[in-house]
């Protein structure tokens, strides 16, 4: 087992529909206003970035985020990532009622080096400060999109 690499699911259920979600989501740049462990989004041209997150834990990831897919009519958009973390990140959405059910897969190695020394002691914490940062993007897109 590679304790560096990791997978990642979400599923988020949102109260607007689909087409909103998704103008939420393909605006990267906006995340931080939304979701506070995106703590810095500095677009590079119309298709990547520079992004920069902290969650529970005191430690920041930064890595570069490049748009591989953004098609409106599936409602999928992705992203290749480099950087502390090498992979990929994907956003799947789908109508649920009068609402949104947003999947979210992610698919990388850790490369930063703090991360890599502690790698198998902490794991569990690594697990549980990621679905913390989702469960407060959550929180933060639901109260975002009522506001609109």
């Amino acid at each position: 087992m590679d304790w560096c690499h990791y997978r990642f699911r979400s599923l988020w259920i949102l109260p607007a529909r689909p087409a909103d979600v998704y103008r939420a989501l393909e605006q990267a740049e906006n995340y931080p206003h939304w979701w506070p462990q995106v703590r810095e989004v500095r677009p590079a041209d119309e298709r990547s970035g520079t992004v920069r997150i902290r969650s529970f834990l005191p430690y920041d990831l930064v890595f570069t985020a490049r748009e591989t897919r953004s098609d409106p009519v599936a409602r999928v958009l992705e992203i290749a990532m480099s950087g502390d973390l090498e992979g990929w990140a994907r956003w799947t959405l789908c109508p649920d009622g009068p609402g949104t059910r947003a999947r979210y897969e992610q698919e990388v190695d850790v490369r930063k080096a703090l991360l890599r020394r502690f790698a198998v002691p902490g794991r569990p914490l690594f697990r549980l400060n990621h679905a913390l940062m989702m469960r407060a993007g959550q929180r933060g897109l639901r109260t975002s999109l009522r506001a609109v």
